[in-house]
């Protein structure tokens, strides 16, 4: 699917989204996805490691760490909304940018889900308190035990949080700035007093050897640990509105990179040297609150305060999935992949409000449909890293491809590890990494597929049904169905640098032009004087 194609008219970069995101706001923006993914996965990834658990984290942050580092450089490349949909459609044609956009979409809508879920069950640590039961809330109907007070409390957060999107960028960044902070000061003192109090390496050696997973279920633990790092794309989501983004999404990127990543292998090295496996496996709804509630000295203070926090860094983790949900599809409706129905902007608020409510909508009904079956935490966890890895997978091809078709755009990063080739008339670096980024995400994808029972349908039944939904759009609308709409990326390229005022790389862009236009004049020149 290439972009030689039909004309219609250049892309227009949408000015309508504000800047308002600062370099902390952009740091909290990927921390209140990634790094309250932990709260959810840890409990889902231990139940299905083991004793191997700290070893499927690792695997999986290996490979998320590559992954961050192509999303860094795109994100400072191309400081637009649409993140991994945008990439691949400059990168690859109409095509795979709307393949790309559907596996994200699938990704972000259950991200709201889970997270949201995730969070009321933190919520529900406190019920005890109170004398009350979990159980008490359960409506039978027929085989269906379903638990319709954590139901009703992850309606209730799902519209909150449309609520406060609709708002604004800026309401919603303050909202996970405040809470991001905090949360980051309370899970570094429960690594800091886990390990000096309660930590026992000699149960995590224990557990290892005796509890070491059937090759199945490490498969499924670690492509379930993709989890706990799953979100890096909502700085790239929100880099439209980001102050000066190809100075700050670098910095922001990186430093969030090696936080979660450090985080994660933290907490379950810590978890399995603290309490059973099998303990956490029972408390997948609230596993960080049972772990601090198993440090002494500040365990009675600790639980109760870390699941206060799980709760509120989750409700931030599913609010930057409705951001990029949002982003998403407005992004895909500018570009003409979706009905244009999608990129009104409300003139009062200036948020895409028909994209949040419609979007978040369908993050409600899955998590519906996801009460209706035995572990509602685990049906959407078993889900959410199809989209993510067939998302990522497009993306590592379509950054390997920019290489070589946009080398002039100026990258103010570059992923590490790159190689200089020739090509045509220049000198392409191309990264090694992308290709080891690309296998790993490969392989997740593979055992998403060969051991996610739900996921391995429902996430290409959702894909497929997207691409019939795009080529009826595209035959109604009198848009070509195997190639692109033709589309003047310099000119938008330029746009996107100078709407964000990063006049300098405009500047840069601009004489990288003017000298392949004239080397290409005196190649002709050189030709038509033999």
């Amino acid at each position: 699917m290439g972009n030689d194609t039909a004309t219609t008219p250049s892309p227009q970069l949408p000015h309508e989204l504000r800047r308002d995101i600062t370099v902390w706001g952009s740091f909290m923006w990927g921390y209140a996805d990634v790094g309250a993914d932990i709260y959810a996965a840890l409990g889902l990834v231990i139940a299905a490691a083991q004793g191997a658990a700290s070893l499927a984290f690792a695997a999986a942050g290996i490979i998320y760490i590559m992954i961050g580092f192509a999303y860094t450089e795109l994100a400072a490349t191309y400081p637009v909304a649409g993140g991994g949909h945008y990439f691949a459609l400059r990168g690859l044609g109409d095509f795979w940018g709307f393949v790309a956009g559907a596996a994200l979409l699938l990704d972000y809508t259950i991200d709201i889900a889970l997270f949201t879920v995730a969070s009321a069950g933190y919520i529900n640590f406190f019920l005890p308190y109170f004398g009350i039961q979990p159980d008490h809330f359960l409506l039978l109907i027929g085989p269906l035990r379903i638990n319709y007070l954590w139901l009703l409390e992850s309606l209730f957060m799902i519209l909150f949080l449309i609520w406060l999107n609709v708002l604004g960028i800026r309401e919603s960044s303050l909202f996970n700035e405040l809470f991001g902070a905090f949360d980051i000061t309370i899970e570094s003192s429960i690594i800091v007093f886990g390990f000096l109090f309660a930590w026992r390496p000699e149960l995590l050696v224990h557990q290892w050897q005796a509890s070491f997973p059937t090759l199945h279920n490490f498969m499924y633990g670690s492509s379930l640990g993709i989890i706990s790092f799953v979100g890096l794309e909502s700085i790239s989501q929100a880099a439209q509105e980001t102050k000066r983004p190809a100075t700050i999404i670098p910095r922001t990127s990186v430093t969030l990179i090696f936080t979660v990543f450090i985080f994660a292998t933290a907490f379950s090295s810590l978890s399995l040297g603290v309490l059973p496996w099998q303990t956490f496996a029972q408390h997948i709804g609230d596993p960080i609150a049972t772990l601090a509630h198993a440090i002494p000295y500040i365990g009675a203070l600790a639980g109760p305060v870390t699941a206060l926090l799980g709760a509120t860094i989750l409700l931030i983790s599913a609010n930057s999935g409705v951001m990029s949900a949002s982003r998403l599809t407005y992004s895909m409706s500018e570009l003409s992949l979706i009905t244009k129905w999608f990129d009104r902007v409300s003139p009062k608020y200036r948020t895409p409000v028909r994209t949040i409510v419609v979007f978040s909508g369908i993050g409600i009904l899955e998590m519906l449909l996801s009460f209706l079956t035995p572990q509602a935490m685990d049906t959407l966890g078993n889900m959410y890293a199809f989209g993510a890895t067939l998302g990522y997978l497009i993306v590592f091809i379509s950054l390997i491809k920019l290489r070589f078709s946009d080398p002039y755009t100026p990258r103010p990063y570059k992923m590490p590890l790159n190689i200089k080739l020739p090509y045509r008339d220049r000198t392409v670096e191309f990264p090694v990494l992308g290709i080891l980024g690309f296998l790993g995400v490969g392989m997740v994808l593979f055992e998403v597929i060969l051991t996610h029972r739900i996921g391995r349908v429902a996430g290409p039944i959702w894909v497929v049904l997207g691409i019939l939904y795009y080529l009826y759009f595209r035959k109604a609308n009198g848009m070509p169905l195997a190639k692109s709409v033709e589309r003047n990326w310099e000119a938008h390229q330029m746009d996107v640098l100078t709407s964000a005022e990063e006049f300098d790389l405009a500047e840069e862009y601009r004489l990288a032009l003017k000298e392949r236009d004239e080397r290409i004049k005196r190649n002709e020149q050189a030709k038509a004087d033999r």
